[in-house]
């Protein structure tokens, strides 16, 4: 095991300085805006591996994976050499005018991965601008099919699509308050699909009829001459790692295919390995979308991009007979050179390594120590898949309401960074998606640490 030496990274001035100036000038994502310049915030400073350490040399194991995205893991050497040589050899090129190797060699080597006819690839920035780009799509294409109303799209309770201004309206994080304004005009939210909120007595089966059954009720209330698209992640992972009933996929892709509306699948997160393939929404769920966004696993979070996968099929509609129309949307980053070779080295090192198959192998024993954490009377939900997964708290002797959801979720996100594990908290919620190249020995240290943590959480709360 990587260990690294802490001489230098003690509670020095300069650790003190650093913390000074992010408390002070640096605005994070999500900051509570009532106290972010007096919540200091960690101060990471190597990684290696699924391991992370801070500028007092704490070691912890990175149960978020970063933000969903590490993959490959921290510190691999050929990806440094990689981009430091595209680096000198060609560092930025504009995507209006010229094309590099890179991004059309990733542009196939997506396309040969993609399902169905999923074969034309726009790069973005990140995950919010590739969902941005399949939006504007949508709109594009409808314009260019003379019906300007077919513009609505429909996205779900729970769901999340991004920041910027479009994929943030396409957002159902019901329970966040926001200043935001959003294009409500433009988006429909179908309610919650988790099962674990079904009504008592109810059969997941029976559910799932509901949950389909929303769909077309929202279609014709809107009209399907308006609906021009349907958004759903495959997994809604900043929900709660929320998995829909078995069928729902398949039987929302046919309502769209009945009612011409294009399917979005976000595979932001659950592309390139987390679900142990490329692409989950045809292996994992049986359907070729019309359009396919994904990124953070893209390049393992070395660098940012993103990309939006049209299928031949909506690329011959946006085609029109008549007068050139020009696909008006792109960012100066777009294709960005140093970018798209990260991407084909992250994919070489997936190959390489057999990344994919390691995860289908390892996540039966992933997915069992997760179910064993339902033990714990504070544990109201586990549910998971691939390297996927997420404990819901049920906070029931110590208060009701969103405040003891949150406590409970503080005291867990605690009791575990003070053992050395990093979980993502979402409110009473603890969700985890470490990088795909965790050991068995290291998935069992990870729940190890969770049931102590559990154990003393539930001991405080007296449950």
């Amino acid at each position: 095991m990587t260990q690294f030496s802490t001489s230098d990274l003690s509670n020095s001035p300069a650790t003190e300085t650093i913390e000074k100036y992010d408390r002070v000038h640096q605005l994070h994502p999500w900051a509570a805006m009532d106290a972010w310049r007096k919540n200091a915030s960690m101060v990471m400073q190597q990684a290696k591996g699924i391991y992370l350490w801070d500028a007092t040399g704490k070691r912890f194991i990175d149960g978020p994976g970063g933000m969903w995205c590490v993959q490959i893991g921290y510190g691999r050497a050929e990806m440094a050499e990689a981009i430091a040589a595209q680096v000198m050899k060609l560092p930025y090129n504009s995507p209006w005018t010229s094309t590099t190797e890179p991004s059309a060699s990733l542009a196939r080597s997506i396309a040969e991965k993609a399902p169905g006819d999923l074969n034309n690839v726009f790069f973005t920035t990140g995950g919010s601008t590739a969902v941005d780009t399949a939006l504007r799509t949508v709109h594009f294409m409808n314009n260019q099919l003379g019906r300007p109303s077919k513009k609505i799209v429909i996205a779900r309770e729970k769901g999340y699509h991004g920041s910027t201004y479009l994929a943030a309206s396409m957002s159902g994080k019901d329970r966040l308050k926001s200043r935001f304004d959003v294009e409500s005009r433009l988006v429909r939210f179908l309610p919650d699909v988790n099962p674990y909120h079904r009504p008592d007595g109810m059969s997941v089966a029976d559910w799932c009829d509901e949950k389909v059954a929303d769909l077309e009720k929202m279609i014709l209330e809107c009209g399907p001459e308006n609906v021009g698209g349907f958004i759903a992640e495959p997994i809604l992972c900043s929900g709660g790692v929320i998995i829909p009933p078995e069928g729902y996929h398949k039987r929302t892709w046919e309502l769209c295919q009945k009612y011409d509306i294009l399917y979005i699948s976000d595979e932001v997160v659950t592309a390139f390995g987390r679900l142990g393939h490329w692409f989950a929404s045809e292996d994992v769920f049986g359907i070729v979308p019309d359009m396919i966004t994904c990124a953070k696993g893209l390049t393992s979070g070395y660098l940012p991009l993103g990309a939006c996968i049209i299928s031949d099929r909506v690329m011959e509609r946006m085609t029109g007979p008549d007068q050139p129309v020009m696909f008006s949307n792109g960012y100066t980053y777009s294709a960005h050179p140093v970018s798209c070779i990260a991407a084909l080295k992250n994919i070489e090192i997936f190959e390489n390594e057999g990344i994919l198959e390691h995860v289908r192998s390892i996540s039966p024993h992933f997915q069992a120590r997760l179910q064993a954490l339902k033990k714990f009377s504070i544990v109201g939900d586990v549910r998971g898949m691939g390297l996927l997964g997420c404990i819901e708290g049920r906070p029931e002797n110590s208060g009701t309401g969103l405040e003891a959801e949150r406590r409970l979720g503080a005291l867990l996100d605690k009791a575990c960074e003070k053992r050395g594990l990093l979980v993502r908290p979402l409110i009473n919620m603890a969700v985890f998606s470490p990088p795909l190249v965790i050991t068995l020995a290291e998935i069992d240290a990870m729940f190890d640490i969770l049931e102590d943590a559990l154990a003393e959480v539930t001991k405080s709360l007296g449950e």
